[in-house]
């Protein structure tokens, strides 16, 4: 569909598939759509062009949820995109995956696995301390964090340890390998951020363009 150039999908999980020359190549299957524009947004009165994008059938609405949608449908997520022009485009288009054919370059947006709190180490790779020399509780921690009169404080951005994962993650220019469009289906060449049935949004590489 002219304009559109993104889709909003459900990771499936990672597999393997085999080229014509037997070469071995890991992919993630993206359930991608079919999505329903809910809304168009345009310059005049909203100051930028765009649409939002339904996914998933919700069980049940709001009286908010019902009021926007109308009769579109139900849909469990709603996330909006940015678009350069929106002629053509009406609530109720349907967006599939028709939009995308091998070989073409897309990034793909995800929340990162949570992995809770987490040392230096493991967080920022830190080499930690010395193994030996006297020392016996210094392998993993951080080492000074501050100076003393000067400053005086600890410096707002320091490395440390804390929560680690469950953020937004984009993976740039990576290849579709394969678009099903009869089971909306498609094969990603590599890794995309997120666990298993979790929502990533697909959109055209302006990289690989």
């Amino acid at each position: 569909m002219p304009g559109i150039n993104s889709i909003i999908g459900k990771k499936l999980g990672m597999t393997q598939v085999f080229s014509d020359a037997g070469k071995c190549k890991p992919v993630t299957a993206i359930e991608a759509g079919p999505c329903k524009i809910t809304q168009v947004k345009a310059v005049t009165p909203d100051g930028y062009n765009g649409v939002q994008l339904g996914f998933g059938q919700a069980k049940r609405l709001n009286a908010a949820e019902k009021g926007h949608l109308e009769d579109i449908g139900q849909f469990k997520y709603l996330r909006e995109i940015r678009l350069d022009a929106i002629e053509d485009l009406k609530p109720g288009d349907t967006i599939d995956v028709s939009l995308f054919k091998p070989g073409d370059k897309v990034d793909v947006i995800g929340i990162s696995k949570g992995k809770g709190f987490a040392g230096v180490v493991k967080r920022h790779h830190f080499h930690g301390g010395p193994k030996t020399h006297g020392q016996s509780d210094r392998q993993r921690a951080p080492g000074a964090i501050g100076s003393t009169t000067t400053p005086g404080h600890v410096w707002k951005g320091m490395k440390m340890a804390g929560h680690l994962g469950h953020g937004r993650v984009t993976a740039r220019n990576l290849e579709v390998y394969s678009a099903d469009t009869a089971r909306n289906i498609l094969l990603i060449e590599g890794a995309v951020p997120g666990a298993k049935n979790g929502l990533v949004i697909v959109q055209k590489s302006h990289k690989g363009s």
